[in-house]
Formats: C-alpha cells, sequence, structure tokens
C-alpha cells in the first residue's frame, strides 16, 4: 500500500496505490474514487459480535475490504469531517480514538474490546481502539495534527476531545480539568493525564466544540 496525502491539513484526500490483487480494509463511506476493475466485499470482521463490539466504540458495524485487480490499482479516501490525514507504520500496538479510522493495511487488526479502552468510556465520549501487527493505517484528524513525544516519566495533558491516538506505552488516566465546578461551569469537561514514554497525536480541532457552536445556530420548529 503506497499513500500519497494531498489538500492537508484542511480538506485532506488519500491517494491510495495497491499491488496486483492486494487487497486492503477501508472505513464505510471513505471511498471517494477508484480505479476500474477494483473491486469491493462488504462483511462484519469477526462476526456478529465482532460488529457489535465495534458499533458500541463507535465504529461502522460492516467494514469494506478493496481488491485491486491484476495489474493494481488506485483507490482514494477522505474522512467524513474536514480535517488532516496522516499514515502511521505499526509495528507495535498503538491506541487509536473511535472515528480517527480510515482504512489499513489487511495485516493490522483493530481491536474495540480491549481492556484498557475502559477507561476511556464516558471521558469526553472518547473510546480508544487497539491496533495491532506489522503494517500501515490510514487515519484523520478534525482540524491539523499536533504530534508530541514524551520522554519517560514526563507527563502532559490532553482534553479527551483532542486525542487523537498514542503509542501504547503511554500511561493515561481520564479525570476532571479542575474541580467539578470548573469542570461543569469552565467549558472544558474532562481531561486526559498522559504519561510518558511515548507518541501522542492530537487534533488542533473539536467535533463536540464545534457542534455545541453549531446547535443554538440551527433553525427550530417554533422559529419556523
Amino acid at each position: 500500500m503506497d499513500v500519497t496525502l494531498k489538500f492537508q491539513p484542511a480538506f485532506s484526500l488519500a491517494i491510495v496505490k495497491i499491488g496486483a490483487n492486494e487487497e486492503i480494509r477501508v472505513e464505510p463511506g471513505a471511498m471517494v474514487s477508484h480505479t476500474a476493475g477494483m473491486t469491493m466485499n462488504t462483511k462484519a470482521e469477526g462476526g456478529l459480535f465482532g460488529g457489535l463490539k465495534r458499533m458500541v466504540a463507535g465504529e461502522s458495524f460492516f467494514q469494506n475490504t478493496w481488491k485491486a485487480p491484476g495489474q493494481g490499482g488506485e483507490i482514494t479516501l477522505a474522512p467524513a469531517v474536514a480535517g488532516d490525514m496522516f499514515v502511521l507504520p505499526v509495528s507495535n500496538d498503538f491506541l487509536l480514538a473511535s472515528g480517527a479510522y480510515v482504512a489499513s493495511e489487511m495485516s493490522l487488526t483493530i481491536d474495540a474490546s480491549w481492556g484498557g479502552a475502559k477507561g476511556f468510556f464516558g471521558g469526553g465520549g472518547l473510546v480508544l481502539l487497539k491496533v495491532s501487527g506489522n503494517g500501515k493505517m490510514v487515519a484523520c484528524s478534525y482540524g491539523a495534527i499536533f504530534d508530541k513525544t514524551l520522554a519517560a516519566g514526563e507527563s502532559y495533558v490532553v482534553d479527551t476531545d483532542h486525542i487523537v491516538g498514542m503509542d501504547s506505552s503511554i500511561n493515561f488516566k481520564v479525570e476532571k480539568s479542575g474541580s467539578w465546578k470548573s469542570t461543569i461551569l469552565g467549558g472544558e469537561g474532562l481531561v486526559c493525564n498522559l504519561t510518558g514514554p511515548g507518541r501522542i497525536l492530537m487534533q488542533s480541532r473539536s467535533v463536540n466544540a464545534f457542534v455545541s457552536w453549531l446547535s443554538p445556530k440551527l433553525p427550530t420548529k417554533s422559529s419556523n
């Protein structure tokens, strides 16, 4: 899988070239275009229970597998929200925020049920997926990507809405941004206290903050 990213960081598009009869796993709805001869197979990875676990984690019940013909092929991909995309070579486990996954090589597995994810349920709506194996993954963010590497023992605090992913070597704890009064009235909500070593990927914008800004501006039945 060879990936070229264009139009970063606001409206990124991934151009993915794959070899003869090669397959890639793609999030439903992410396909923009493809060359002739590409075929798609849709199924619930892991069966019924695997699909249900992904739904609980905020992912799609079904997954699409695209396969290139004998001469190879090309497929272009884009996420649902405006923002950046990035290619991440995975060799050790990586923790990815639900909704950030776009596509990956078949050698990678996406686990929505690993035990560590429970620490994030209710944490600003954030759920982490564990990406395992050896291969490339394409993921996305809402807004631009901010990449930070923590040294061993170094701590860093991130709003849960802005976390895109992190190395599995990072220790994390979801907590209040201050007192309960500050958490409720201050607009910051819950944060994640992260401790290195490892890499953190953050997004410069928050979908929840955008929804909160947009909702009061939408027309209601009473205003029509």
